[in-house]
C-alpha cells in the first residue's frame, strides 16, 4: 500500500512546495536572480573598462574578445550591460521603497478614517497621480538638474499613488470583517488594528504591486535616460545606450538589439515573478485544484 501525505497549503512547507509547482514563478524567479547577480557582480568586475574609450575597437561584432559586440567608442556592450543593471535595477528598486514607504501609510490611513480624510487624501492622490514619472522628471530637472537622483524622486512620486489606491483598497475590504470588529471590541485603536490586522492581510497585495511597480520603475528609468534625464556618461544605462544606438541601427544594429533585450527579457521576468507570487498566495488559487 502506497501512503500519500498531503501537504497543508497554509503552512510554509506547502507554500514552498506550490512554489517550485509554479512555473511562471520558477521562471520569474531564475530570471530575475540572473540579473540581480549580474548587477552585484557588475560591482566588483566586468569584462572591460566601461568608461574606457577605445577608438579602434569602435562598431566591432560579436567575437570571443566582445560577446555583444563594441559601441561607436570602442565600449564593451556587455560590460555596459552589467553596469546597467546596477543602475536600473538601484533606480527602480529606490523608486518603488518611496512610493510604498509614503503610499502604503496614506491608503491605510485613508481607509481607516473614512469620511472626508479619505475623500481629501485620494483627491490629492488623483492629482499626483494625473503627472506621469516623464512629465515629473521633467519638471525636476528643470530645476535641479538631470541625473540618477532627480529620477529617482520622479519615479517615486508618481508610484506614491500607486501604492495608495491598492493599500486603500485592500484595507476596505479588510475593514468590515469579523476579526476587525473584535479588534475594536477588544478596544484597540484604529492604528493598532490598522498595523497589527489590516496591513499584514495585505502584504500579499502590496508584495505583488511592488514587483509590478518595480518592472515599471526600470521601463521609465530606461526611458528616462533615453530622453538624457536618467543617469549621466560616462555612466551607462540601458536607455542611453538605446539612445546611442538609434543613428547607428544599420552599420551596429547589435548596440541596440542587446540592451532592449535587456530591458525585455528583466521586465518579463519581474512580471513573471509577481503573476507567480500572486498564484501562489491567493487562497482562491487552492481550491482550483
Amino acid at each position: 500500500m502506497t501512503l500519500h501525505i498531503e501537504i497543508p497549503e497554509d503552512t510554509f512547507s506547502g507554500i514552498l512546495a506550490k512554489a517550485f509547482r509554479n512555473t511562471a514563478f520558477i521562471t520569474g524567479f531564475i530570471i530575475t536572480a540572473l540579473i540581480l547577480a549580474m548587477a552585484i557582480v557588475s560591482y566588483v568586475w566586468t569584462p572591460y573598462d566601461v568608461t574606457k574609450l577605445v577608438i579602434a575597437d569602435k562598431t566591432q561584432g560579436s567575437s570571443l574578445a566582445h560577446w555583444f559586440g563594441t559601441d561607436h567608442f570602442g565600449r564593451d556592450i556587455l560590460s555596459m550591460i552589467m553596469v546597467g543593471a546596477r543602475n536600473s535595477i538601484a533606480v527602480a528598486l529606490v523608486a518603488v521603497g518611496i512610493g510604498m514607504g509614503v503610499g502604503v501609510p496614506l491608503g491605510a490611513f485613508a481607509a481607516a478614517r473614512g469620511g472626508l480624510v479619505d475623500e481629501a487624501l485620494m483627491r490629492v492622490n488623483d492629482l499626483v497621480f494625473a503627472f506621469p514619472a516623464l512629465l515629473s522628471a521633467i519638471m525636476i530637472t528643470a530645476t535641479f538638474g538631470p541625473g540618477a537622483i532627480n529620477a529617482i524622486i520622479a519615479i517615486g512620486i508618481f508610484n506614491i499613488p500607486v501604492f495608495a489606491r491598492v493599500a486603500r483598497a485592500g484595507a476596505l475590504a479588510i475593514w468590515p470583517r469579523e476579526f476587525i470588529l473584535a479588534a475594536r471590541a477588544a478596544g484597540k485603536s484604529s492604528t493598532q488594528i490598522t498595523v497589527e490586522h489590516v496591513l499584514p492581510n495585505i502584504a500579499t497585495l502590496l508584495l505583488v504591486q511592488g514587483t509590478i511597480q518595480f518592472a515599471l520603475g526600470i521601463l521609465a528609468e530606461a526611458g528616462l535616460s533615453y530622453l538624457g534625464l536618467g543617469a549621466q556618461p560616462p555612466m551607462p544605462s540601458w536607455g542611453r545606450m538605446l539612445f546611442d544606438a538609434q543613428t547607428r541601427m544599420v552599420v551596429a544594429p547589435w548596440m541596440a538589439i542587446f540592451p532592449g533585450m535587456a530591458i525585455v527579457i528583466t521586465v518579463l521576468g519581474l512580471n513573471l515573478l509577481g503573476d507567480g507570487i500572486a498564484d501562489i498566495l491567493d487562497p482562491k488559487s487552492r481550491r482550483q485544484r
